[in-house]
């Protein structure tokens, strides 16, 4: 998910600041995040996310399901 956000806010072209003024993240927050420096809090993810018109898809994979020995 992260690649797929940090591809779409490089290949848009748009100016980070553009980018933070119009989704109200901070700019230093997504100039991080794209070059790797700092992950992003989810509620600022989903942000960016619906700002960029992605959705999360389910694959149909999951992960196993724990026991209740862990």
């Amino acid at each position: 998910m992260t690649a797929v956000l940090r591809r779409a806010i490089l290949d848009s072209g748009l100016p980070l600041l553009r980018v933070a003024r119009d989704t109200g993240v901070e700019r230093a927050s997504i100039s991080r995040f794209v070059r790797g420096k700092n992950s992003l809090r989810l509620d600022v993810a989903d942000k960016l996310a619906a700002y960029f018109g992605l959705t999360l898809v389910p694959t149909g994979k999951r992960p196993p399901k724990r026991t209740p020995e862990g």
